[in-house]
């Protein structure tokens, strides 16, 4: 498959689910900054890790979509500030099941669902909404899972502070094998963010 043939799905793609975005998520423009920022770095970790052009399509996609299940999440809670209730965070906790429903339900995106169903999964085995662990989690989905952790970490969300790139580099380093894939976090914090650090 050519690259600019990838582009153009891609372009298409996106056009669509912004749409959906602007129109159901109505005034969280952080959620879909963010997803656009979340496809950006995947593409880049994607390529960093010499994937084949069509998985770096499907990872930049699923990045950018990830979040996508959040248009049935109401607006309030996605910009509250300060701790959410049980409920609420029950609410936000369907968000990749809802994504993976949607994407499931469009030709074009069916292929990326279930890496956005599986992108909060924890290597250690402790995410949702499978409790998936290791090499059970799709490798797209360990991907996305340190992309969009960082980009949280490091850009202003309206529940927690953010971090500076050290303190959020730090923070995917100490978590590799709990939450994150431990060769994923060194080559993106290596290739990508293009910080020298001791593995370990």
């Amino acid at each position: 498959m050519r690259i600019h043939r990838v582009n153009d799905g891609l372009n298409d793609s996106r056009k669509i689910i912004d749409t959906t975005l602007y129109t159901q998520i109505g005034n969280s423009a952080e959620t879909i900054t963010h997803s656009n920022r979340v496809g950006q770095l995947c593409r880049r970790l994607g390529m960093a890790m010499e994937l084949p052009n069509t998985e770096i399509y499907k990872l930049e996609a699923s990045g950018m979509f990830h979040d996508i299940g959040k248009v049935a999440v109401q607006a309030e809670i996605l910009s509250k500030p300060g701790s959410l209730t049980e409920a609420e965070w029950y609410e936000v906790m369907r968000h990749p099941e809802i994504g993976y429903l949607i994407l499931s339900n469009s030709l074009e995106m069916s292929g990326i669902a279930k890496y956005v169903l599986y992108h909060h999964e924890r290597y250690d085995g402790s995410g949702y909404p499978a409790g998936l662990k290791r090499e059970e989690i799709p490798f797209l989905s360990r991907i996305i899972a340190v992309v969009d952790s960082y980009d949280a970490m490091t850009n202003l969300r309206s529940y927690k502070e953010t971090l500076n790139e050290e303190m959020a580099v730090l923070e995917l380093l100490s978590n590799k094998e709990r939450q994150f894939d431990p060769i994923i976090v060194d080559v993106f914090v290596e290739k990508v963010l293009r910080r020298a650090h001791n593995r370990k």
